[in-house]
């Protein structure tokens, strides 16, 4: 989880640094001896962990947005948080707000830097790293170059979006060419929410990261789907964060959705559920009773991956929450290793 984007967009800084106050305090807290019931096979997955390169890090600080988990981060804090719960590979992203805040060119650089950065981690730590890039977004040439050296020469797992940027979802037309190219490469797309511009500051005392993270990821998925994106691009392996959001609580809608109108069906050939049963759903901020039933109605155990959230909050809290739910040592095994390695099969060798 993170914060809303800092764009000029009507966010007070107040408001955007709110936002890890409430929920955030977790992960700040000094680490707790590592428990060998949670480490489990100590071979697990995470496909949800943050790091925050030294470039960006000035940035924020230079825009006065920077947080009190990207301050503090450091990489021995995530191999020690890694190692408490068992985990033997992270897949690094940059979060909210990546490098939204910045203007096109500044931004195409501190892009650039942060996926060299978390290629130089991987490289460093052979086997305990992958990455998810970032890109560029407010020019769609630039997102294409940078997605091109991102897989091909730093050999990423995949990309790593925000949900929306400004009030464009992943669904819309100007995000066609990226969508096209991982489709041809049959790539990973990772998602991240954010707040949009729309929905800042809409409830007093409560920040974007408790109502509209969650809100936003399920507007790119309607987006996506009710768009024609997701038929057209089969093979893009999409990965939403937070169980997708407030997705499952909304399914019978969404079915109902081509029967209302019948414009709709074109763009799901293959119905709703098809599109949303084949997407990936990991388990930050969902490891608990009341989210995990809701989408195991909606996708297999096959579907979710492990996703912690670092620093945000810890993995071992994650990994507590799917043993607390009742997971037995094969479906962990298969949420918290097997089906990321069928994403990432090159992982299997680390």
């Amino acid at each position: 989880m993170m914060l809303k984007p800092f764009c000029g967009c009507g966010v007070s800084r107040r408001s955007f640094l709110g936002g890890v106050a409430g929920l955030g305090a977790s992960a700040l807290l000094p680490a707790q001896a590592a428990d060998p019931t949670v480490q489990g096979n100590k071979n697990r997955i995470d496909t949800h962990h943050h790091f925050f390169s030294p470039g960006l890090n000035a940035a924020m600080t230079e825009k006065k947005v920077i947080q009190a988990p990207a301050i503090n981060w450091s990489l021995q804090k995530t191999l020690d948080d890694m190692d408490a719960a068992g985990t033997a590979t992270s897949i690094l992203s940059a979060t909210t707000p990546q490098v939204s805040f910045l203007d096109e060119e500044f931004g195409k650089k501190m892009a650039r830097e942060n996926n060299e950065y978390a290629a130089k981690i991987r490289g460093d730590h052979k086997g305990r790293f992958g990455s998810f890039a970032m890109l560029p977004m407010k020019n769609m040439d630039d997102a294409l170059r940078e997605m091109e050296y991102a897989l091909d020469v730093l050999k990423a797992e995949g990309i790593g979006l925000l949900t929306s940027y400004g009030d464009k979802w992943l669904g819309h037309p100007m995000y066609a060419p990226l969508m096209q190219e991982l489709n041809r490469r049959g790539a990973i797309l990772y998602t991240h929410p954010t707040s949009a511009n729309c929905c800042n500051n809409l409830i007093p005392n409560t920040p974007p990261t408790v109502v509209e993270y969650g809100t936003d990821t399920t507007r790119t998925i309607v987006d996506i789907v009710f768009s024609g994106t997701a038929a057209k691009n089969p093979n893009i392996k999409f990965i939403f964060s937070h169980a997708g959001g407030t997705l499952p609580f909304l399914t019978e809608r969404l079915e109902k959705m081509p029967v209302i109108d019948p414009k709709l069906k074109e763009k799901v050939p293959n119905g709703v559920l098809h599109e949303l049963k084949r997407f990936y759903y990991d388990t930050a901020w969902a490891a608990n009773q009341y989210t995990i039933p809701s989408l195991l109605q909606l996708v297999s155990k096959d579907q979710i991956l492990f996703g912690s959230d670092y620093p945000y909050r810890t993995s071992e809290d994650n990994i507590k929450g799917l043993i607390k739910y009742g997971f037995n040592d094969t479906d962990m095994n298969q949420i918290t290793r097997g089906n990321a390695l069928k994403l990432m099969p090159k992982l299997a060798k680390a």
